[in-house]
């Protein structure tokens, strides 16, 4: 069927040009800019229970709201709540108990063995093993000595007599031996006027028990000008003498540097040879001697001198300086006592009296003629003008004029020699200067 339309002078010929006409008249009839409004459902989010948990308003954010809008203050008042007062309490003082006083001081430590109390604190020195311990489950030490340490063993370490009175002497001994000092080294020389009584040997006997006794540092140097034999007493570690020690001074920083020009025996004792060139035995002097006594000082506790038997040679002057007590040594013989005795009269002519007050005479007894001479005589001798006197026995070892091992001595030796140790070190100020 064909549709005839006039717009514009023209005729449509069938249905496909009439409906692209239609299509064209609507699309000339709409505006230029179309717009299209499309409401949509608004997204909505329930925030789970964990959210709401933590949420600190009571409305909880909605993560999927995000509005977007242009920078803007937004003003908070904010309000302050008053609260309830609560009254300040001041803070109390506090109290500390006073200590006992002396009357709480009076009671012993027995006292309160039984668990009394104190009316007041007890101080710290209370706690001890008398009070805390029981007796019957205190650990002691095994007996020394023949029958206490028999019954000992025969009863299965119930029945403890204690250590027998020799070896009750012996620590004794020990523990005077053992003296603790303050500051600086001290310094015991040993000398006499008369070579060939074993002063020598008395050096290397005194510095043995010594270094056995005691845990620091023992040193005994060969000051004898006239080439000495200290150093032939014990097996040789090294050939370097006191002329080393000058030489090599300003290079000797540390012990270590220090002991490897000394030869130490089983008992700890280091002993520091003398010159044994005869063309340079004479160039040891006073400045010679100070150099290695400054260095002796710096490393050891206790440094013992064998003198020579020049007594007014200037190596003895710079000894007796820096002497804390000195040993006098004496044969048994009459022409050997005498000269002793003059070395401590020329020791007190020279302004040396407070040392042969407390000089300790070491009487050697083996040598010849001690038999032929009364020995209780020479000791109330030297009684009189000195501290102390300690016979030396003879011991074949000493008698060999070698290596001395101290262990290999017999019994009244080794004994003798922590005797004179021990009389030395009572003699020796604890403080420095004292």
């Amino acid at each position: 069927m064909a549709i005839a339309r006039r717009q514009s002078g023209e005729a449509y010929d069938d249905d496909a040009d009439f409906e692209d006409a239609g299509a064209n008249d609507i699309a000339a009839s709409l505006p230029a800019s179309l717009t299209i409004e499309v409401s949509l459902p608004s997204t909505v989010h329930a925030a789970p229970e964990e959210e709401l948990a933590v949420a600190i308003v009571e409305v909880p954010v909605n993560p999927g709201l995000v509005e977007i809008s242009q920078p803007s203050t937004t003003s908070i008042d904010v309000v302050a709540v008053a609260t309830s007062s609560v009254p300040v309490v001041a803070p109390q003082p506090v109290v500390i108990p006073e200590l006992p006083g002396h009357e709480d001081r009076a009671y012993s430590r027995r006292d309160r063995l039984r668990g009394e109390v104190s009316n007041g604190p007890e101080s710290a020195g209370m706690l001890t093993a008398d009070r805390l311990i029981e007796r019957r489950r205190r650990n002691r030490n095994a007996p020394e000595g023949g029958w206490n340490a028999f019954i000992y063993a025969a009863t299965l370490h119930r029945v403890n007599r204690g250590d027998s009175p020799k070896v009750r002497a012996r620590k004794e001994l020990i523990a005077r031996i053992d003296k603790k000092f303050e500051g600086g080294a001290r310094f015991v020389p040993v000398l006499t006027r008369k070579g060939g009584v074993g002063k020598t040997t008395v050096t290397a006997l005194m510095g043995m028990a010594l270094a056995d006794a005691r845990e620091d540092r023992i040193i005994a140097v060969d000051a004898n000008p006239d080439r000495g034999t200290l150093s032939e007493r014990v097996n040789k570690q090294t050939r370097s003498t006191v002329r080393d020690i000058v030489t090599l001074a300003p290079t000797i920083t540390s012990f270590n540097d220090f002991s490897t020009m000394v030869s130490r025996d089983e008992t700890r004792l280091d002993i520091l040879a003398s010159d044994t060139d005869p063309l340079l035995s004479e160039a040891f002097d006073e400045n010679d001697y100070n150099v290695v006594a400054d260095l002796a000082a710096r490393f050891y506790s206790l440094v013992l001198t064998d003198c020579g038997t020049g007594i007014v040679h200037s190596v003895m002057r710079a000894t007796l300086q820096r002497a804390d007590s000195v040993v006098i040594v004496s044969g048994g013989s009459v022409d050997e006592a005498r000269l002793a005795s003059e070395t401590l009269t020329w020791l007190e002519a020279n302004g040396y009296g407070d040392l042969v007050k407390n000089a300790v005479v070491a009487l050697n007894t083996a040598t010849q003629g001690t038999n032929l001479v009364k020995l209780e005589e020479i000791e109330a001798h030297f009684k009189s003008r000195v501290r102390e006197i300690v016979r030396i026995p003879y011991d074949p070892q000493l008698a060999a004029g070698s290596v001395i091992d101290y262990k290999a001595l017999k019994p009244l030796t080794r004994s003798s020699a922590r005797e004179l140790a021990a009389l030395v070190m009572d003699g020796l100020p604890v403080r420095q200067g004292a």
